[in-house]
């Protein structure tokens, strides 16, 4: 399978047990920018779920014999792949998922680098030597710990990252020698099959890795079958709680959402804060799970800050996403701005000031600075998931860390100062699962590990820490007396 840029509405078949199929109800995808086609696939049955699932099964008695080399050498192949089609994944992401073409670009180059580091990783898949002599009548015995490969798993991914959140996925499976069936977002299909044109190509087994569009009862479907081992979804905490609920026996891995918060001290370097907020705030029309949504700024430098921050959001160009010079292009669909649009009026109907934005035009949304909001208001309390920053003063740093904790979300938060006791302060008292100091909350690189606690999620993400996820421990007792 292969997909020209000069094509964009070519039909793409889906991954079953080795073979593209191209038959059934079709799912037509449309740009979210302007409704232009992106390209059409099918919808999978139920029995083509099922073959899917039995597929991995029976190829997982391959993969979880394949030496170390070979499953480097895959990756590796995969990684090389992508780089000789850079632009034509970008092109997909940015039809597809209405990011601007230069952020569809660097999650194509972050997509390399997580097959890059998984081809690594899948040679340290280590164990360790364990002495259990600790009485006189153990003497001579002795442990070796091994991880083994878990099994088939389901996986469930989102379509604000289509490419990279994906290979997040695959990547650390492929490493650690198990089989997959995966569910790409409905919205954004075409990308995760791009990709999985490249497995299969790179010679990964045949049944090994399974892409599927699967309706919302197919998917759960998906997630209780127990002949799957691991279940990892990336996605909205309503939807991947719930899925825990029925995903029975079987390890589950949450990468859920969060309303992350950045706090910026008096002793900062204000300019540079400002910079990275703006970029963390409002790349990809802030549709991460990690974009920076509430930023407390100590009550000294609050004006300065502000001024930085809108200065930049002035800045910024919205418009057509295929555009290099664009920096905002529109939200996934118009349904998702609408519904920011109405968080941000109900703010202000409260009493909120707006600062900056605020405006929609179909599924665009103007790149949006609040401020003078209540901790109720759902821009504050919820995830906006949108081009959307609050900004609130604080006095002193220990009630902004009581503010940044009172949310449901912990998955991660910024900080900037140059105090040292305020950044250990701040580690040791945030419920967070990643704390980003000097750097926005949004600042993720693909091998750290990477995930939340509260509703923010269960496991983790990042290549060696996937892996781990992905196998299981197994030990060997010697006695050798």
């Amino acid at each position: 399978m292969s997909v020209s840029t000069k094509s964009p509405a070519k039909l793409h078949p889906f991954l079953l047990d080795g073979k593209w199929v191209a038959a059934g109800k079709p799912l037509e995808i449309f740009s979210p920018y302007d409704g232009s086609p992106a390209g059409t696939t099918y919808w999978a049955t139920t029995e083509q779920l099922d073959h899917a699932i039995a597929a991995s099964v029976r190829a997982f008695e391959t993969t979880r014999r394949m030496p170390a080399y070979e499953r480097r050498r895959i990756l590796r192949a995969i990684s090389d792949a992508i780089t000789s089609r850079q632009e034509e994944f970008a092109r997909s992401i940015s039809m597809e998922a209405g990011k601007p073409i230069k952020t569809a670009r660097a999650e194509v180059e972050r997509a390399i680098l997580t097959f890059t580091v998984a081809s690594e990783e899948s040679v340290r898949i280590g164990g360790e030597w364990i002495p259990l002599d600790l009485l006189p009548a153990m003497a001579g015995r002795s442990a070796i710990v091994r991880r083994f490969p878990l099994g088939p798993i389901a996986a469930i991914t989102p379509f604000n990252f289509p490419l990279n959140l994906v290979a997040h996925k695959v990547a650390p499976a492929i490493a650690a020698g198990c089989t997959m069936v995966l569910k790409p977002a409905p919205k954004t299909p075409l990308t995760a099959l791009l990709l999985a044109d490249v497995v299969e190509k790179a010679g990964w087994p045949a049944g090994a890795l399974n892409v599927l569009s699967l309706s919302n009862d197919d998917a759960q479907r998906l997630v209780m079958d127990d002949r799957l081992k691991l279940l990892t979804f990336t996605g909205s905490g309503a939807v991947g709680w719930a899925l825990k609920q029925k995903a029975g026996k079987k390890k589950v891995v949450l990468e859920l959402g969060g309303n992350a918060a950045v706090v910026v001290h008096s002793d900062a370097d204000i300019d540079y804060a400002a910079e990275r907020c703006a970029v963390g705030g409002f790349s990809y029309s802030g549709q991460s799970c990690i974009s920076v949504q509430r930023i407390y700024v100590q009550r000294a430098v609050e004006q300065k800050f502000t001024a930085a921050l809108l200065s930049r959001v002035a800045k910024l160009k919205i418009g057509d996403p295929s555009e290099d010079s664009t920096d905002v292009g529109p939200m996934i669909n118009e349904d998702t701005a609408k519904r920011a649009e109405s968080w941000i009026e109900e703010a202000v109907a409260g009493d909120a000031k707006l600062l900056a934005g605020g405006k929609r035009r179909g599924a665009v949304v103007e790149p949006t600075v609040l401020t003078h909001t209540k901790p109720d208001m759902r821009v504050s309390c919820e995830e906006v998931f949108a081009p959307v920053v609050v900004i609130e003063a604080y006095d002193e740093f220990a009630d902004a860390l009581r503010r940044v904790n009172d949310s449901p979300y912990g998955l991660q938060a910024g900080l900037f100062t140059r105090d040292a006791k305020l950044i250990f302060e701040a580690y040791e008292t945030l419920e967070v699962g990643g704390l980003m100091v000097g750097e926005m909350s949004a600042f993720r690189i693909d091998n750290m590990p990477y995930g939340g606690i509260k509703d923010s999620g269960l496991g983790r993400e990042g290549l060696r820490y996937a892996i781990e996820e992905m196998t299981e421990p197994k030990l060997l007792m010697l006695n050798l007396r």
